[in-house]
């Protein structure tokens, strides 16, 4: 009886314990944090991965904008024409970060490094077409920065291959280096070989349900590649909206070189085209190989339509 009455008095002066924190977060605290973390990460970028500093005030800085690809999807034109604009700082080159294990293990300073200099009004864009297709890469950006805008620039699947083909066929041309004909990378067995790359990269549906998981489809802007070709200025005015940029190119920045067989463009009166390699005739492909292609894109076409909430005019 003794020692039932010691318990009792032992649990009754028993302080309570407390839990070192709240075993539920308030939508207040939780807010809190998230903005902290945000804030932290901000101060993080900016103070941590510096670019170097010109003698007139411009810097090196991350990308606010990337351009996404896809291959031959026209992504060095749009980069080019998006170059008039003054308030766009565009890096030369592709820099294949965040698809490239050496490169994106150089981290994030190296990225800087290799951007162009701006001035802070100014929005530095890259493009790498690579990214599009890149399992791994929209995580790595989306870690960088959630508020990235994406520009994506898609043509017809079917064209994009045969645009694919031709870059890889000129490519060993030019190394004297034998390739083998359209017709037996995309033929196998008498069937569409499915498991060539230039077709997996024409499965649109498939990649961008990838960049979905990370990021919302306000935040990527869809670029009709092939209406760029034809009459670029509509497609740049949207990109300007996109980005919310003044509106500064026009129609005047724009002309056909009819030696060529495309658009030019103008910028305070000196002309330039894109490089010789763009624009390049397709390989003559068997009606039949064609149809082939057109039927086994009809699908994903058309998840990819209802993905994204809008359609093109693709076969």
């Amino acid at each position: 009886m003794a020692a039932f009455l010691l318990g009792t008095v032992l649990l009754i002066v028993q302080p309570h314990l407390v839990p070192s924190r709240p075993a539920v977060i308030s939508k207040a605290e939780a807010t809190t944090q998230t903005v902290q973390k945000e804030l932290l990460k901000k101060i993080s970028l900016k103070n941590y991965f510096k670019g170097n500093i010109h003698s007139n005030g411009s810097c090196q800085q991350l990308p606010q904008t990337i351009i996404i690809g896809v291959r031959k999807g026209g992504t060095r034109a749009l980069l080019e024409m998006l170059s008039l604009h003054p308030d766009i700082a565009a890096a030369e080159s592709e820099v294949h970060f965040f698809d490239w294990e050496d490169h994106y293990g150089n981290g994030l300073q190296w990225y800087i490094n290799q951007m162009p200099f701006s001035y802070s009004y100014q929005i530095t864009v890259e493009k790498t077409p690579a990214y599009f297709t890149s399992p791994k890469v929209p995580e790595r950006v989306y870690n960088m920065n959630q508020s990235m805008k994406l520009l994506l620039i898609l043509r017809d699947p079917s064209e994009r291959v045969l645009s694919d083909y031709t870059q890889v066929f000129y490519n060993h041309v030019q190394k004297h280096k034998p390739y083998p004909s359209i017709e037996e990378l995309l033929i196998k067995d008498d069937e569409l070989n499915v498991d060539y790359k230039a077709i997996n990269r024409s499965l649109y549906y498939f990649h961008m349900q990838n960049w979905l998981k990370y990021f919302p489809l306000g935040r990527i802007h869809i670029v009709d590649g092939d209406k760029l070709i034809k009459d670029p200025f509509p497609e740049i005015e949207k990109v300007e909206r996109f980005l919310r940029l003044s509106p500064q190119i026009n129609a005047s920045n724009f002309y056909f070189n009819k030696t060529k067989g495309f658009y030019c463009l103008r910028d305070s009166g000196r002309e330039r085209c894109l490089h010789e390699s763009k624009g390049r005739a397709h390989p003559h492909v068997d009606s039949r190989l064609l149809d082939k292609l057109h039927d086994y894109f009809h699908e994903p076409n058309r998840k990819f339509f209802e993905l994204v909430g809008r359609t093109f005019d693709w076969h």
